[in-house]
């Protein structure tokens, strides 16, 4: 067996292995909120400094979108967008590296 086919096999059983152990988890806890560092990083901050984000008011107003579907579509637009960046340079870099090589 290729050194190849071995990584992607390694992949999929870790994909697969994601997949089942994040819907066991779904399963047996139903009401569990999954927070995201955020959420848990302002907590830890506040609780040990004392301050809350409440203290805060931006210079600029933030702007909410209308609907989620807005939310998201902007969001994809930004992923699109990093994305487009990220493979030009490592393009970009890939072909300096061919073209010195020749």
């Amino acid at each position: 067996m290729s050194h190849n086919r071995k990584l992607e096999i390694i992949a999929m059983v870790a994909i697969l292995a994601f997949v089942v152990i994040f819907m066991v988890t779904s399963t047996f806890m139903p009401h569990a909120e999954f927070s995201g560092s955020d959420e848990v990083g302002s907590a830890q901050i506040s609780s040990m400094t004392g301050i809350t984000e409440e203290n805060f008011t931006p210079l600029i107003p933030q702007w909410v979108p209308p609907s989620a579907e807005i939310e998201s579509g902007l969001f994809g637009i930004q992923a699109a967008v990093g994305g487009i960046i990220l493979g030009f340079v490592f393009g970009y870099w890939i072909g300096r590296k061919k073209d010195t090589s020749d």
